[in-house]
C-alpha cells in the first residue's frame, strides 16, 4: 500500500487517507482528509464571520461510529434506531433524532402557520383557524345537528372534500358510522319510535314492538342458580339483555340475518333500550354505534338526514345586506340564543321534521296500524316510567 506525507500535520499516512487529485503528480491531494476538512472549515467560517453569522464547531463525519448518527440539534451521537425514517435523505433517516425532530417541526409549524391547529386545518380542509372560529360564531357556538353540545369538529364531505359545518364530537362520529347515508338515518329514527318494519313484525309475532324477554329470565337471581348458562356469551346476554341464545337466534332468523335498522348489512349486535333494558332487535355495527352516539334520539337522526341533504342549514337575508344561518323551524337567529336556550327550539323542530317524514292520516282517517302503534307507544311509555321509578 502506498503512503504519503501530509503537508499540514507532517504525518505519513496511507493513500486511503487522502482524496484523489488528478492535477498532482501522484494523483493524491496534498493534505490528508482530516487536515483538508480543517482547511475547508476555516475558509467557510471566515466567510460566515464576515457576514455576521455564527456557525457550530467543526466536526468530522468520520468520527461517528458505524450504526450511529450525529444529531445537530442536541449535538449528540446516538444510535440510528433513535432516528425516524426519511426516504428523501441519502441515509434514509431524519436529520434530527425523534425528540429533536418533533421539537423542530413544531417550531416550524408555529413560525409558518401560527399554531398546530391552524396548520392541520389548512392541510386537511383548506381553512384557517379564524375562518373556523367565524363558522362557530355564526352557529351560535352549538352543533347544528343535536343543538346540545358545543361545535368543535370540522365536518366535511369525504367524496368531494368540501367542508359542511362544525359539529360536536358525537354527531361527527355518528355520521361516519351511518356512512353519510340520509336514508339509514331516517330508518333509524323510525326504528327508535317503533314505526318501522322491525316494530311491525314484532307486533305481529309478540304483540309488542320490543322483545322484553321471558319471565323466568327477568327474575334473574333464581334462574341463574337453577340453570347455568351455556358459556360466557349466553351469560352476558342474560345479565345485560334478559334473553338467552335461543331468543337471540329467533330474532336473527326473524330478521333473515339482516340489520333491524337498515336491512343492508348483516345483523351483529343486540340493540336494546338503555332505560328499560328491552331488546329492540339485532343491528349492524354501524347502525348500533351510530344510534348510541346520537343518544338514541330520533330528533337528532332526522336533523342529521336533512343536514346531509343540504336541507338543514340555510343562509337567509339579514340586516345591512348580509346573511345569517338558519337551521331550526321555527326560524331563530343562532347568535341570539344562549347555550342553554336551544331545547325549546329543538323540540319544536323535531315535531316539524317528524310530520314531514312520517306518513300521516289518509282521507279515511287513521289506519289500523297507526292506531295500534299509538296504543303500544302509550303502554310502552308507561312501562318506561314505572321502570325508571
Amino acid at each position: 500500500m502506498r503512503s504519503k506525507k501530509c503537508r499540514d500535520c507532517g504525518e505519513i499516512k496511507p493513500s486511503t487517507d487522502f482524496w484523489k487529485l488528478k492535477s498532482s503528480k501522484d494523483g493524491l491531494a496534498y493534505y490528508c482528509k482530516g487536515c483538508f476538512g480543517l482547511r475547508n472549515s476555516r475558509s467557510y467560517r471566515k466567510k460566515r464571520a464576515n457576514q455576521g453569522k455564527e456557525t457550530r464547531a467543526y466536526r468530522r463525519h468520520l468520527d461517528v461510529p458505524e450504526g450511529m448518527k450525529y444529531c445537530p440539534q442536541c449535538k449528540e451521537i446516538k444510535s440510528v434506531d433513535e432516528f425516524g425514517r426519511n426516504r428523501a435523505s441519502r441515509s434514509g433517516l431524519t436529520h434530527y433524532c425523534r425528540p429533536c425532530h418533533n421539537k423542530v417541526m413544531a417550531e416550524i409549524r408555529d413560525r409558518r402557520h401560527g399554531s398546530a391547529r391552524n396548520y392541520l386545518l389548512k392541510h386537511r380542509y383548506g381553512l384557517t383557524e379564524d375562518q373556523v372560529n367565524q363558522m362557530i360564531a355564526d352557529q351560535g357556538g352549538m352543533c347544528v345537528i343535536c343543538l346540545r353540545a358545543p361545535a368543535e369538529h370540522v365536518d366535511h364531505d369525504h367524496v368531494t372534500g368540501l367542508v359542511r359545518r362544525v359539529l360536536c364530537f358525537k354527531c361527527n362520529g355518528a355520521l361516519g358510522q351511518f356512512a353519510d347515508d340520509p336514508e339509514r338515518l331516517r330508518l333509524a329514527a323510525e326504528y327508535l319510535e317503533f314505526e318501522g318494519s322491525q316494530a311491525r313484525r314484532l307486533i305481529l309475532e309478540l304483540g309488542a314492538p320490543v322483545f322484553v324477554g321471558r319471565r323466568h329470565l327477568q327474575e334473574r337471581e333464581w334462574w341463574m342458580k337453577a340453570r347455568p348458562a351455556n358459556g360466557s356469551r349466553e351469560q352476558h346476554r342474560r345479565r345485560r339483555y334478559g334473553i338467552n341464545d335461543a331468543d337471540a337466534e329467533w330474532l336473527f332468523k326473524m330478521q333473515a340475518g339482516h340489520c333491524a335498522v337498515c336491512f343492508e348489512f348483516p345483523a351483529e349486535h343486540i340493540d336494546h333500550d338503555h332505560a328499560t333494558g328491552a331488546v329492540r332487535g339485532i343491528a349492524c355495527g354501524g347502525c348500533n354505534s351510530g344510534m348510541g352516539q346520537f343518544g338514541d334520539d330520533p330528533i337528532s337522526l332526522r336533523r342529521a338526514a336533512d343536514y346531509l341533504l343540504r336541507e338543514l342549514v340555510k343562509d337567509i337575508p339579514a340586516r345591512n345586506r348580509r346573511t345569517r344561518l338558519s337551521f331550526t323551524v321555527p326560524d331563530v337567529d343562532p347568535r341570539t340564543v344562549g347555550v342553554s336556550g336551544w331545547e325549546s327550539y329543538r323540540e319544536a323542530d323535531g315535531r316539524h321534521r317528524r310530520k314531514m317524514w312520517v306518513v300521516g292520516d289518509d282521507h279515511e282517517g287513521p289506519t289500523w296500524l297507526t292506531q295500534c302503534l299509538a296504543r303500544i307507544q302509550e303502554s310502552y311509555a308507561s312501562m318506561v316510567e314505572e321502570r325508571m321509578r
